[in-house]
Parts: structure tokens; C-alpha cells; sequence
């Protein structure tokens, strides 16, 4: 009976596990020329072999430029994210494509991960390779050779849920196209934009009415709720995202008088990316009893790295610090290579190791004979392909052969330059590695 109310979730449920078989074979993997700073001496090894070593990162036969992630920090970020969305009450499934690393995606699931979130059809398939039973496509798919696979994934494992937006009516008919004769309905939810400029989704209400009328006209398709990113609202500052966040919570509770909901067991209301996660807990904790439970599904990404750049800036825990603080877990080392005046030097990583698209690294450390001090005084003013650019402030003593150690800004365009990332300890201890898939 639609007058019989339902509370929210206020305890969702993990998304399980990623298959412990499939991790395994990533150990099987031998070590060779395609992973880049890793030691030339272990060529062969497999990765489990090479981590059961406990090779020290500088004394180790590691090759400079070398991504390291912190052992101890990624610990952190994921212990703070899990506490963080259970006091609030949202179920959480972490952008995968900043890392693409399923080991990651085990560790978010471990730390209480509803399920990931993904962008394209190929990041599906991986996830899928090593099993992860929960994932939400943040983007409109109306390729019919992936939505075909979508079917037959659905099709052979009762257990996998997929959940992908829906932004057109056109997308709709491509998709059922498709889809038509699919066992289960693909479930999807109608994306609101952030505003005229925003990237996509659904620009009115009105038209996202339209279009979750022809998801229902649509047999192989089922609408489970809405969803929108906030960091797309037009010269974002608190109070329009949250005037956005309302909307989007507005447009579920509409949908939801409007008997649009059938045949879903709970109501998907989405957002969050890693800037604004403090308004979605805000906003998320007055969404209104609806018909069904809600479930409030926070995607943010950045958070398992963090960074030393935009995110660094940005996160909400600038804003509520009492909720604690991320720690930045990358660090490249890298070395001078040149040193052609007292007020210039270059080290030998570039564009194709650091991420550079919001800002460039920053020079952090430096070791020579096992002496590791801060890099006061240099600083990184430009990337070539395959060099640093450093600027050294007068008597900064800097020599050829010394280690520099930059953070990095932007894990999502830091973790697609490296195959495989040794995870370290404070000491260099190298613990682990985490493989991507890009």
C-alpha cells in the first residue's frame, strides 16, 4: 500500500568480497620489463614471491622513478571513510576508476564498501574478473555489444547487481534495444544534472519525468532511483550544492508519490564525489520517508590515496575537521639526473610517470646515503616527457644522484601511469603491491 511509509537505511550491508582465487593469480604474475621501477634483479619472481622478500624501496634494487603508496596511510584513508559513511548513515561504493586496482576494491569491500562504482563497460568487466558482485555505473551505456554482456553477467549470477544511469529517452530505446530477451531487467536511475553546464544528465525535471517514462515502457529495463554529481553545480560553494542535493532528493520523493518505483525492494539516491561528501551526508540525512527504503549511495574515490594537490584542498575535511583528516599516500621518488646550474636541476620523471592535469608535483624530500631531510628551497616548475624541472633557491644543496621525493595531485591521473605500485612501509619496508587495470 503506497500509504504504508518506510524508513531510510541507516545500516546498509557490504558488497561481499572480491574472489580470493582471482587475487591469487595476480601474485602469479612474474616480474618483468612491463612494470616500471621495480628491481631489474627480480625478473622472473613472481609478485608474490617479490613481496614475500620485504625488499626495502631504497636499498632494494628499486629503479628511480618508482610510485610507492604508504602503507600505513592507505590503512588510514580507508579505516576513515568506513567510519565516516557509518556515522552518517550512507552506504558507500567508492569510485574504482581512480585506481582500477582490485586489490583496493578488496580493501574498500573489507572496510565496509557497499560496492564500486565504475564509469565504462571495460572497468565492469574487470571488476567483474575478480568478482565483485556490486557495481554502480556512473554513466549512460548504449553500446549494445557491452550492454549484451551486462545481460549475460545478470543472466549467469543471481548474485550481481548492476545499477547504471539512464540521462535520454533516446539512451532508453538503445538500451532496451539491446537488452530485449535479457533474463533480468537492467537496473538504472535517472541522472539530474548539476546545471546547465554540467557534464551530462538530465537537464529539467520535467524531462527526467519523460525519460523515467520511458524506462517504464522499456521491458528490460527497471527504474531504482536517481542520481547526480554535485561537483558539476556551476561555481560550487556550499549552499548551491545543497540547493542541487535537494533537488535530487526531491525528485526522488517525487518519483515516489508518483508510483515510478515498481518492483524495486529499495529506492537508490546517489551522489558524491570527493570535494562535497560533507553536504551529501548533510542533505542525504533529511531525505523523507519514502515507500520503500532508501538507500543513500556515496561514490567519493580520491579519498583511498588522497593527495598532496586538489584533493588536499578541497576535501570536506578541511571543513569538519572534528571528523578527522585524509593523509596523502603517494610519494614518487625520483632522481637528479642534472645539474646544470645552482639554481636548476632535473630529475628523471616526467609526464609519463606524474600526474600533471591539475597540478604539478611538489618536491617533498630528498635522500642521499640513507639520510633522508625536506626538500626546502626546491621546487618543481615544469614536466617534460620524461623529466622534472626543479627550481633550487640559493644555497640549497642539491647534488646529481640524489633521490627527490614529490607528492602528487589527482590520484585518478597518478595511478594510470603505473601497472604495479609497491606499497611501503614508514621504513621502506616494501609490504605489497597493488596491480592496475586501465
Amino acid at each position: 500500500m503506497r500509504n504504508e511509509r518506510c524508513t531510510t537505511r541507516n545500516a546498509p550491508d557490504q558488497g561481499g568480497s572480491v574472489s580470493t582465487e582471482a587475487l591469487a593469480g595476480l601474485d602469479e604474475e612474474r616480474v618483468d620489463h612491463r612494470f616500471k621501477g621495480l628491481p631489474p634483479g627480480a625478473d622472473g619472481l613472481t609478485v608474490g614471491e617479490l613481496a614475500a622478500q620485504r625488499r626495502n624501496l631504497f636499498t632494494g634494487g628499486f629503479t628511480t622513478p618508482v610510485l610507492a603508496l604508504s602503507a600505513e596511510r592507505l590503512e588510514h584513508n580507508l579505516k576513515l571513510m568506513e567510519t565516516y559513511a557509518a556515522r552518517h548513515g550512507l552506504a558507500f561504493a567508492p569510485h574504482g576508476k581512480t585506481s582500477m586496482a582490485p586489490r583496493l576494491f578488496q580493501r574498500q569491500i573489507e572496510h565496509g564498501a557497499w560496492g564500486i562504482t565504475l564509469a565504462v563497460p571495460h572497468q565492469v568487466r574487470v571488476a567483474r574478473r575478480f568478482g565483485v558482485e556490486r557495481v554502480f555505473l556512473a554513466n549512460e551505456v548504449v553500446d549494445p555489444a557491452a550492454l549484451r554482456w551486462f545481460a549475460a553477467e545478470l543472466d549467469a549470477d543471481p548474485a550481481f547487481r548492476l545499477v547504471c544511469y539512464v540521462d535520454s529517452v533516446r539512451g532508453v530505446e538503445l538500451m532496451d534495444a539491446a537488452l530485449r530477451g535479457a533474463g533480468r531487467p537492467l537496473d538504472v536511475v535517472v541522472e539530474l544534472a548539476a546545471g546547465a553546464g554540467a557534464r551530462t544528465g538530465v537537464r529539467t525535471e520535467a524531462e527526467c519525468a519523460a525519460v523515467a517514462d520511458a524506462v517504464a515502457a522499456a521491458p528490460a529495463l527497471r527504474l531504482v532511483g536517481v542520481a547526480g554529481y554535485e561537483g558539476e553545480v556551476p561555481d560550487a560553494d556550499p549552499e548551491r550544492v545543497r540547493a542541487y542535493l535537494r533537488r535530487l532528493v526531491s525528485l526522488a520523493a517525487g518519483f515516489d508519490e508518483a508510483g515510478r518505483f515498481r518492483g524495486t525492494e529499495e529506492i537508490v539516491v546517489s551522489a558524491g564525489g570527493s570535494a562535497w561528501f560533507d553536504a551529501v551526508a548533510d542533505v542525504f540525512a533529511d531525505i523523507p520517508a519514502l515507500s520503500r527504503p532508501v538507500l543513500k549511495l556515496l561514490r567519493s574515490g580520491a579519498y583511498v590515496s588522497h593527495d598532496d594537490g586538489r584533493y588536499r584542498r578541497v576535501t570536506p575535511f578541511n571543513r569538519v575537521p572534528e571528523e578527522g583528516a585524509l593523509e596523502p599516500a603517494f610519494r614518487l621518488w625520483t632522481q637528479v639526473v642534472s645539474r646544470p646550474s645552482a639554481e636548476q636541476a632535473f630529475t628523471n620523471a616526467g609526464k609519463r610517470d606524474a600526474a600533471y592535469d591539475l597540478d604539478l608535483p611538489v618536491a617533498q624530500a630528498v635522500r642521499r646515503d640513507g639520510v633522508e631531510r625536506p626538500a626546502t628551497g626546491v621546487t618543481v616548475t615544469g614536466l617534460s616527457d620524461q623529466h622534472a624541472w626543479l627550481s633550487t633557491e640559493p644555497g640549497v644543496d642539491l647534488q646529481v644522484g640524489d633521490w627527490v621525493g614529490m607528492g602528487l595531485s589527482h590520484p585518478c591521473t597518478s595511478f594510470d601511469k603505473w601497472p604495479l605500485i609497491p606499497v611501503a612501509e614508514a621504513d621502506g619496508t616494501v609490504v605489497d603491491y597493488i596491480r592496475t587495470f586501465f
